[in-house]
């Protein structure tokens, strides 16, 4: 039995570094080579997390780290079971079709944890309560990435929106805004799925605000995004106010990014007001403190936001200058961030995520909760880009080698002098994965990167006969597709 059995909750980009990371430093050539098993469990039947269902359709270039991935996957090493929901406080999956299987039991089966399971919880705004009226942007994103989540939730009710407002001021908001107001014609090309795209076509959005209770230096959107932003086709960009601008430009120290952001909006949009039907601002320096019914008959604009105008502290914080306004709207999606699940073990609520030390899991005492690990935003908070994200997971994965072989790896590990609790067993002697897991691989309940090829084959084969990058399934079809998929071959196999 190898000494090191390693279960990864959560099969995003960090639990695919972690393991592309571990798996290239125990190459055949190492003595250690079959002292590794690394079994990755996700409640999504389809890997890769928020690179399949979070990033915006229209940016495939950012998907290629996939091809990194399919890469690990070919090590025999490496096993994925997708449509597995770890219940990790007997929480069940909101996903219905994922089994659950409780984390005592992957405890009794593996000797090293690692928690990848992400930020999955939208954080609201306080003032501005969710209703039919206001959405979290998750929601808005898994429906136009279709998210098994997604499908019991109806979509937005953009055949009746003109005016949508985002509150946030980062790349999300951006996606959103570009998603909303793309012409059907553009999305068409990309991995959007066809239920999505015939929302889309019958959408009446016409307008998209932004609003951000700080100024154009301290967005945290980036230059790339305001760029894309600037130069869609068929919109144009509401000027700001230059004096916003020279403010900015005036304050001290301003980094590359900040400087690139400024003189973008300067620069404004190609099309310019009155050239195309749709447009969409940046309201900044605005905070949301309530919102009501209107009590006007037009149902375009059935809601109004009070916001209260802002201004920044010495501390670059936002406070209110005592000046309000309204703004009526359709929609109001809070783009504000998230967190990781509070039935997250170890879960720290102070800080919204696992609570760790260098990637290494504490618990509430403080103490070392001995071969338990964290990464991605599990470990860190939903921020970053996936550059970030990879960083982070080589920096973990080389934290448990070096702790497993310290003796064969010379690895810059922060080790913390705390005392240690233990809750997974040291040794095991069996290499597989728990028998109800085995059992629902072949009953076709549960994935794995095999299935997962050929659903991935099977969409971009799909796709290519409309004209799109792919065309995306849901459970209920990648299974069917599947049963075939494997009866056919099998039937080969014996002829």
């Amino acid at each position: 039995m190898p000494p090191l059995k390693l279960a990864i909750v959560g099969a995003g980009p960090s639990s695919f570094y972690v393991a592309a990371r571990m798996l290239s430093l125990l190459p055949p050539t190492s003595q250690h080579y079959d002292s590794l098993r690394i079994h990755m469990y996700d409640r999504l039947w389809a890997p890769h997390g928020l690179v399949r269902y979070g990033i915006a359709p229209d940016h495939p270039e950012v998907k290629n780290c996939t091809h990194k991935f399919d890469t690990a996957s070919t090590d025999p090493r490496l096993k994925f079971f997708g449509n597995v929901n770890v219940a990790l406080q007997n929480n069940l999956s909101p996903i219905l079709h994922a089994i659950n299987v409780p984390l005592s039991t992957i405890k009794a089966h593996y000797t090293h944890l690692l928690l990848a399971s992400g930020c999955t919880v939208p954080t609201p705004h306080p003032l501005v309560p969710y209703s039919h009226h206001v959405i979290p942007a998750l929601s808005l994103v898994h429906w136009y990435t279709s998210h098994p989540s997604s499908a019991a939730i109806p979509p937005p009710p953009l055949h009746r929106s003109r005016h949508v407002t985002v509150i946030g001021n980062g790349n999300v908001a951006l996606d959103i805004a570009r998603m909303l107001l793309s012409s059907p014609e553009r999305l068409s090309r990309y991995d959007v799925p066809a239920h999505v795209l015939d929302v889309l076509t019958r959408s009446q959005v016409r307008h998209v605000s932004i609003v951000g209770r700080r100024g154009p230096a301290e967005a945290a959107f980036t230059a790339k995004e305001l760029r894309e932003m600037m130069n869609l086709e068929g919109t144009f960009f509401v000027p700001l106010d230059p004096s916003v601008i020279q403010e900015a430009e005036a304050a001290p120290k301003l980094e590359r990014q900040q400087k690139r952001i400024l003189d973008l909006l300067k620069k404004g949009s190609a099309l310019k007001p009155g050239e195309a039907e749709k447009s969409w601002d940046l309201s900044f320096f605005r905070s949301p403190i309530g919102i009501r019914q209107s009590t006007e008959s037009d149902s375009q604009s059935p809601v109004i936001l009070n916001l209260a105008h802002t201004a920044l502290s010495p501390t670059k914080s936002a406070v209110p200058t005592g000046v309000h306004s309204e703004l009526s709207t359709s929609l109001v999606v809070a783009a504000l961030g998230h967190s990781a699940d509070p039935n997250t073990p170890w879960y720290d609520p102070s800080v919204g995520y696992v609570r760790n030390q260098a990637g290494q899991v504490l618990d509430s005492d403080g103490k070392a909760v001995r071969r338990v690990y964290a990464s991605g935003w599990a470990g860190i908070g939903a921020r970053g880009v996936l550059a970030t994200t990879m960083m982070n997971a080589y920096g973990v994965a080389d934290r448990i080698l070096g702790e497993t072989f310290p003796h064969a790896f010379n690895l810059d590990i922060t080790h913390a002098e705390t005392e240690s609790v233990e809750v997974l067993s040291p040794e095991l002697e069996d290499e597989e994965a728990p028998d109800e897991i085995e059992q629902a691989v072949r009953e076709g309940q549960v994935t794995t990167y095999e299935d997962w090829r050929a659903v991935d084959a099977e969409e971009v084969r799909r796709g290519l006969e409309t004209g799109k990058e792919r065309e995306r399934m849901c459970w209920d079809e990648a299974k069917e597709f599947l049963r075939k998929f494997k009866a056919d071959k099998a039937k080969t196999f014996t002829t």
